[in-house]
């Protein structure tokens, strides 16, 4: 098989892979991926990918992603994890929302209550048609970033 990313280590790069590895004071995913190209680098043992993924116990895939991040970014990008370009999810609240969340917190609380709750905060929130659903825990963190209390 022929493949598209071939791995060329320098002899200081292999010295640098070696002494990450020996330490093992690294994260985890960070000593496998040194392992990784240690052993499929063409001027060292050249493993194969399929050899390297037995080897080390990981996936076809992340095999072939180190190899093509190293080509790519070099010995650092390709130890370290591939950043996400967006956040896994959107935040509930963003500024206009975190605004109205203030507004409503430095009100009169209802009628018979010395101070708002955070649930009651995000039944508000959504009473008010500010967003679709929200827990008294995002309420929470969010008046926490802010500095404020319910009072």
């Amino acid at each position: 098989m022929n493949k598209k990313y071939i791995v060329r280590l320098t002899g200081e790069e292999r010295r640098e892979l070696e002494t990450l590895v020996k330490k093992g004071t690294a994260q985890a995913y960070r000593i496998k991926h040194a392992n990784i190209l240690l052993a499929v680098d063409s001027d060292g043992p050249g493993w194969t990918d399929e050899e390297t993924r037995a080897a080390y116990r990981c996936h076809l895939n992340t095999v072939i992603n180190v190899r093509q991040r190293f080509v790519e970014q070099g010995v650092e990008g390709a130890i370290e994890r591939k950043r996400r370009n967006e956040p896994a999810r959107k935040p509930i609240l963003d500024g206009e929302k975190e605004a109205r969340l203030i507004a409503v917190a430095c009100t009169r609380p209802p009628e018979g209550r010395a101070r708002w709750t955070l649930e009651m905060l995000a039944d508000e929130l959504v009473a008010l048609k500010v967003v679709d659903s929200i827990s008294g825990q995002t309420v929470r963190r969010t008046l926490k970033k802010m500095s404020l209390s319910r009072i």
